[in-house]
């Protein structure tokens, strides 16, 4: 764990040095720039030190057309989740790294570099959040805080919702959430505020890349929440042939609260 959080420093270290320069819009519409391209280079060499053999599916790789089969252990890497965020200036953006094996994330670590601020977690063995500056060594970690999702409220619950990618579907879910207020953030940043108590449920109703939840995925269930399909199915990892896409989930900090969202409304 210390490993691969070092790692992640190390990438959150060459975000912060390349800053938001040379952006340009991908195939598919989402925007990518240099800052991108070598913290994932940084972090591809050193997963394959630190794990050799274990297959590696990044964003940038696979937007290039790189598509591994992952086996039954692999990692799910985002170099630079929340990139709108970034080229805007905002400090919502994140690095992101996880281990999945036998399709569920056992492992997750999240840097958010602006911030200098890293939340990680590991199956049955809980999750933490501590200050760490872009770089250094997990050893010189301030504030280390055990994360522990609150339990969901009677009254005054918290919706988090994409600032980039706020869909119809989802955000008709969202209204449909009684007296639910809304907390606005961009990237893996809306895993960790369920995690950490600020927030009670965050859907995302339309499909997405399994590198931008499995981190946030493995903090939460680490902590205590729960991720599942919008029919209450488990969210299942590698994905080859969907082009590693999953078709939407709810996050949810309670697990009482986990109910199908066709039980729900919308």
């Amino acid at each position: 764990m210390d490993d691969l959080t070092a790692l992640v420093s190390e990438a959150a270290a060459v975000v912060r040095r390349i800053g938001p320069q040379a952006a340009r819009m991908k195939a598919d519409h989402t925007p990518v720039c240099d800052a991108d391209e070598a913290a994932e280079i940084l972090l591809l060499e050193g997963l394959a030190r630190l794990a050799p053999g274990v297959p590696v599916v990044s964003e940038e790789a696979c937007a290039r057309g790189v598509r591994p089969r992952p086996g039954t252990r692999f990692f799910l890497v985002d170099p630079l989740d929340g990139t709108r965020e970034f080229l805007a200036g905002l400090d919502e953006y994140t690095v992101n790294v996880a281990l999945v094996a036998d399709g569920v994330p056992q492992i997750g670590i999240i840097a958010a570099p602006a911030q200098g601020r890293v939340w990680r977690g590991a199956a049955g063995r809980g999750a933490e959040r501590f200050d760490l500056a872009p770089g250094a060594a997990p050893a010189a970690a301030r504030n280390v805080t055990p994360l522990r999702p609150r339990p969901q409220p009677a009254h005054g619950l918290i919706a988090a919702v994409s600032r980039s990618h706020l869909d119809p579907r989802t955000a008709a879910f969202v209204a449909a959430l009684p007296g639910a207020d809304q907390l606005a953030c961009g990237s893996s940043l809306k895993f960790c505020r369920l995690a950490e108590g600020q927030a009670d449920v965050y859907p995302r109703l339309a499909p997405t890349s399994e590198w931008d939840i499995a981190a946030g995925h493995a903090v939460l269930t680490a902590s205590g929440g729960v991720i599942r399909a919008p029919d209450g199915a488990p969210v299942a990892y590698g994905r080859a042939e969907e082009f590693f896409r999953v078709p939407g989930f709810v996050a949810w900090a309670d697990p009482a609260a986990a109910t199908p969202i066709t039980a729900r409304g919308p």
